[in-house]
């Protein structure tokens, strides 16, 4: 048990330092309803962590079998490192310049607008609907379903990756309803720097990742 939370701990610090879905949820700070939206966010969130976790660990095949990696977790780490890889090269041409400035997403400019809902739901796409933060929830979910653990071990481990890869989010959420405005500026200087390096931080990862990922599926594969 110890060794797969060791092992998913990486994939949830990885979802964890995304950029976007904490610059999001700064923003949403911002808005109007900030002390209902960023905790429906928060929510969404942590919702599309378990679900798409959960939809993981059903997928038939993925257990062990015989005491030994079964085949279709060395295939889809396989093709998740792969995607990983793709992923972090075409993040990686793309970062700003020496001096230039990162676009900010357009879509951010809508959320001073959003509800309850629309908060939700954004924390919920944000996850399910983002390929990269896809991709570390479905290698995470397949080590902890391919480590031969019991029904509940499986679902403690996957509950205490949520916790982690959520935390990022769960902090401003948790530190604008303790303090307020007072935590205005910092918010500010994080959501900047976070938009600014967003390229660089997610495709080193994502890169890293990718590699790692290989290597395991070739150990199971051959």
């Amino acid at each position: 048990m110890i060794d797969v939370l060791a092992e998913t701990f990486s994939f949830a610090v990885g979802i964890a330092i995304s950029p976007i879905p904490i610059s999001a949820v700064i923003v949403m700070l911002f808005t109007p309803r900030a002390k209902t939206n960023g905790p429906a966010f928060l929510v969404g969130w942590v919702v599309g962590l378990l679900l798409v976790g959960s939809v993981v660990l059903l997928v038939p095949g993925v257990e062990q079998s015989g005491g030994e990696p079964s085949t279709t977790s060395g295939v889809v780490k396989g093709l998740v490192g792969l995607l990983l890889l793709a992923a972090g090269w075409k993040l990686w041409t793309k970062r700003p310049g020496s001096g230039e400035a990162a676009d900010t997403p357009r879509w951010m400019d809508a959320l001073d607008g959003f509800g309850v809902g629309k908060s939700f739901g954004m924390g919920f796409l944000l996850l399910a609907a983002n390929p990269k933060n896809l991709l570390l929830v479905v290698a995470a979910t397949v080590t902890i379903a391919d480590a031969g653990l019991s029904t509940g071990e499986q679902a403690t481990a996957l509950v205490l990756f949520t916790l982690v890869a959520a935390s990022s989010v769960a902090v401003p959420v948790i530190g604008y309803l303790i303090v307020g405005e007072r935590a205005d500026a910092s918010f500010v200087a994080a959501k900047d720097w976070l938009i600014q390096n967003n390229s660089v931080v997610m495709a080193v990862l994502l890169l890293i990742f990718g590699v790692n990922l290989l290597g395991d599926a070739v150990q199971i594969l051959f």
